[in-house]
């Protein structure tokens, strides 16, 4: 499970830094269907420039490092994160619960989505001659991607958390719903142990410093250990 700490290290403006993404917008004037309804230019500027940073920006070494699980581990990657960096450092199961910039999709039908590499502008319609919007979850929408990812959370053996602050829902209770023995990683340089967190003290372990750094280290002792079992 990973968050805006992971993509931070790339250069990638967090959500939530007091001089990140937002750049001086309120909120919901760029994240919400009420923005879009009432400035629909100023929200395609707003991702029209998001996407177009994905192209400065590089997987670091903790993408890198998740991609060497696969080999050894069934690895699925829950990412917060709406860029496409794990993709491109090589994992070939990421889950996006909050949409993904390289992607458009219908305002009316929600099942036509697009690869979408430039600018998307006013006019850019669907098959169906309805306008195009990002493939972003926005604020009070419905997370379609959620019930997915529990149902990977439940079936884990084990939970690595890195660069989130475990404070955005309903990403956050995820671990709620993991089994009691499943042992949960968790990376962050400040972490943040929200309600769920609290619940599995038992089994949670706490690893203070920057994703490039840790996440290395924790892989090279997942797959020590997995080669090590009979």
């Amino acid at each position: 499970m990973t968050g805006a700490g992971v993509s931070a290290e790339s250069g990638i403006r967090t959500f939530r830094d007091a001089d990140g993404l937002w750049e001086g917008h309120d909120v919901m004037a760029v994240a919400s269907p009420q923005g879009w309804e009432s400035n629909r230019e100023l929200v395609l500027d707003f991702y029209n420039q998001r996407r177009n940073q994905l192209h400065e920006v590089a997987p670091n070494r903790a993408h890198l490092a998740i991609v060497r699980l696969e080999p050894h581990y069934e690895t699925v990657v829950i990412t917060q994160n709406v860029d496409d960096l794990h993709e491109r450092a090589g994992s070939t199961h990421v889950i996006h619960l909050h949409g993904e910039l390289r992607k458009v999709r219908s305002c009316r039908d929600a099942e036509l989505i697009y690869d979408w590499a430039g600018d998307l502008v006013d006019g850019d319609q669907c098959e169906k001659g309805y306008q195009l919007r990002p493939h972003i979850v926005w604020f009070g929408e419905a997370v379609p991607m959620l019930e997915t990812a529990i149902s990977h959370v439940s079936r884990a053996d084990i939970i690595v958390i890195v660069g989130t602050s475990m404070q955005v829902y309903p990403a956050a209770s995820l671990t709620a719903y993991a089994k009691a023995d499943t042992p949960i990683y968790y990376i962050d340089p400040k972490p943040t142990v929200n309600y769920e967190l609290s619940q599995q003290r038992n089994r949670l372990h706490i690893i203070e410093g920057l994703a490039s750094s840790c996440v290395p280290d924790l892989v090279e002792r997942l797959i020590s250990q997995k080669t090590k079992r009979p």
